[in-house]
């Protein structure tokens, strides 16, 4: 298939991709910066447009990049991890903002304002949104993440730039919706929706804060009982480990494996097209992209004493082995 073939099916999968999954998925995580972008306007429409063609122009970009430089170009997880609590803390400014924190609400002119001299030719109710429309390339869904790996696995910038393109315009349906909904209730209902919305603000830059927790293997050791039973013996006295990956997190989650063997990691997938085929060990700096069926083996090497944490790229689906 031509380059130009290799782009256009990429494009459509991305567009399939963000119309049937990630518009919901990307709405909800990054409804802080669109409820920002449409704030303090009866006329929604323009900050909205705004917003999301400064996100399709970021996420195109951010497309280009990764097929360019593939897996190199992507970030460690810890520094992801990082990245996710500084988009929560990003989350909760704009709900205190919305909740009537008077400081909060200084920051988030003073920035929304910021180099009106500079650009006078940008009206401050395009140019605000347009900044947070681009920082949504902070606040990645977990779907955001599988057009990504797609975009890293193309090793070309056009196809990578195509993928990421058409999954933002998949997503713009419902988030213009969104996007007009928020902004036009809060000029009808002022006060009571934007609390609401604030509320709901906090809420989400708290899993932010759980996610980013995970990623970084930042978070106190998880409750319940390891099994052994996805435990075999392999040649040589080679301990195996095989877990599934599913769309919505790893079974088992939780294992109990010897230390001081040789051990062999199997994630296996069977039609994975979730983010948990972006399998992550922060400790070890270990990130492989799995396929959507087959078996994917990891040498561990000889494991001392311990906890090992893995999860998905986004930090949504953790676990943990458990070497005694």
């Amino acid at each position: 298939m031509t380059l130009v073939g290799d782009a256009a099916v990429l494009f459509l999968t991305g567009a399939g991709t963000g119309l049937l999954a990630g518009g919901a998925s990307c709405a909800a995580v990054q409804l802080g910066l669109l409820a920002g972008a449409v704030r303090g306007t009866a006329r929604p429409a323009v900050p909205v447009a705004a917003f999301l063609a400064a996100k399709l122009a970021a996420h195109t970009a951010l497309g280009a990049l990764l097929g360019l430089a593939g897996a190199a170009v992507q970030p460690g997880p810890r520094v992801r991890a990082a990245l996710l609590l500084a988009a929560a803390a990003v989350l909760i400014v704009f709900a205190l903002d919305l909740l009537g924190f008077a400081p909060a609400r200084r920051l988030v002119r003073r920035s929304g304002g910021a180099g009106a001299e500079h650009c006078p030719a940008a009206p401050p109710r395009v140019r605000g949104p347009a900044l947070l429309g681009a920082a949504t390339v902070l606040v990645p869904c977990g779907v955001t993440l599988s057009a990504e790996l797609l975009a890293v696995t193309s090793r070309s910038p056009v196809a990578g730039a195509a993928v990421m393109a058409g999954f933002v315009l998949g997503t713009v349906p419902v988030a213009a919706l969104v996007g007009l909904g928020v902004g036009r209730g809060m000029a009808v209902l002022r006060g009571r929706l934007t609390a609401a919305v604030g509320v709901a603000l906090v809420a989400v830059a708290g899993w932010t804060v759980l996610s980013g927790l995970r990623l970084g293997g930042w978070l106190p050791e998880p409750a319940g009982a390891a099994t052994a039973g996805n435990v075999t013996a392999g040649p040589g006295g080679t301990q195996v480990i095989t877990i599934g990956a599913a769309d919505r997190g790893y079974r088992p989650a939780l294992v109990a494996a010897r230390s001081g063997v040789r051990t062999v990691l199997v994630v296996r997938t069977h039609g994975n097209r979730g983010c948990t085929r972006a399998f992550t060990i922060p400790a070890r700096g270990l990130e492989r992209t799995l396929p959507e069926t087959g078996d994917t083996r990891l040498d561990l090497g000889v494991p001392v004493p311990g906890r090992l944490r893995f999860t998905c790229a986004s930090g949504h689906y953790p676990g943990t082995i458990t070497f005694r």
